[in-house]
Parts: structure tokens; sequence; C-alpha cells
């Protein structure tokens, strides 16, 4: 991996996005925990307009638990995905009552344990919803990370591990949700701006755009 300055990174990420945190609209964590799970492979608003109508009927655990599976597709069928989404959180919201009297517990452990729960999403919501330190691998984490040589993983967990070396713990939350901003308003998949990136000097990509030949 390439040493790159990591207080530079941190600094530049910071003056460009000083005030993050998750754009999923939550007033709980277990509102949060179900909101990521329906934000796999769909956009955060696209879930606040599903989740808005969903937590207005089944706002805790114990409600969503006893709902009716086919009234819950249908609120969250436009998250993609739809059959299994539902079945996962309903299965969360039962199994939050059956281990832990209805409550979203912070151990990753026993988060991942949830149905629907794995690393990415029990990070979410030990950093947003308890202020946990986490780093959360998303694909923009995954993009970025690659691009600017701080992993050579492809694999989420071995790269949040990687992450986890170089990067202070203190700035692992943040980190996370100012690559996952970055991602979408520079380092695009398929089309960065590389002209406009303040880390085009420490970016390792072998796609990226020489600014001077523009």
């Amino acid at each position: 991996m390439k040493n790159v300055d990591i207080q530079f990174l941190l600094r530049t990420l910071k003056n460009r996005y000083p005030d993050v945190k998750t754009q999923l609209v939550h007033q709980t964590p277990f509102q949060l925990l179900t909101a990521t799970i329906l934000s796999a492979q769909c956009t955060d608003r696209q879930v606040n307009q599903v989740t808005r109508h969903l937590f207005a009927r089944f706002p805790d655990p114990a409600v969503l638990a006893a709902a009716n599976l086919t009234d819950i597709k249908k609120i969250i069928y436009s998250t993609g995905f739809y059959n299994n989404k539902a079945k996962n959180i309903k299965a969360c919201a039962q199994a939050l009552l059956d281990r832990h009297d209805g409550q979203v517990p912070d151990d990753l452990d026993l988060l991942v344990k949830l149905p629907g729960v794995g690393r990415k999403t029990a990070n979410v919501v030990r950093s947003a919803a308890f202020g946990h330190p986490a780093i959360v691998v998303d694909t923009h984490v995954l993009r970025i990370s690659g691009r600017l040589g701080l992993t050579r993983s492809r694999d989420p967990v071995k790269v949040e591990f990687d992450l986890m070396k170089i990067i202070p713990k203190s700035a692992w939350s943040d980190l996370s949700l100012q690559f996952i901003y970055f991602g979408r308003d520079i380092c695009d998949a398929r089309k960065p701006k590389c002209d406009q990136c303040p880390l085009f000097d420490v970016c390792v990509f072998p796609g990226k755009k020489n600014t001077d030949t523009k």
C-alpha cells in the first residue's frame, strides 16, 4: 500500500465536509437499524421516503414484529429486493423482542446476529445511534480507499481492518461519511471529477485524468 499522508487526507476531507452525519432519517436506534437494512442497493433519499410511511405505521419493534408481511412489502416495495427486506426487518424486530427486550444492542457481535444485519449495517448503527467509533465500508468507501492506495483488498471486511490500522480511531466515523459524501460529489465510480479533486496528487488510481491535460 502507498504511504499516504493520513493527516493531509483527514484535514482535506474535514475542510470539505466539516459536519457529517447519516442521511437516513430516524428517531430511534431501531428506526436507524431498520432504515439501514432497507438501504441496501437503494438510495438514502428513497429509503427516507419509504420509512416516513413505514415508521408512521410501525414505529417500534413490537408493532413491526406483529405486522402483516404483505403490508410491509407494499410499503417498502420501491426500495428493491422487498421480499427479503420485508422478511428481514420483521424478523429483526422479533429478534430484538426475544433477545434484547426490544432494545437495539450497541455491541457489534450481538448486532450481526440479528436477521439482515451485517458488519456494515452494524457499524452504521454503532456509530450514528450510539456514538461508537466505527468504519462503515460501503461501495464509496471501498472504491475511494482503493483509489487512494489505502488498501489492496476488495473485500469489505478486510478494507475495514486495513483502514482501522492506519486511521486514528477518533476519525473513523467521520472518515466513512466523508468518503461517502466525497464519492457522491467527486470520486464517481464511472466518471470521477479529477479536475475538481483536492486529493488528485495522492491518488494512485490508474484511470485518473491529469488535470494539466484538460
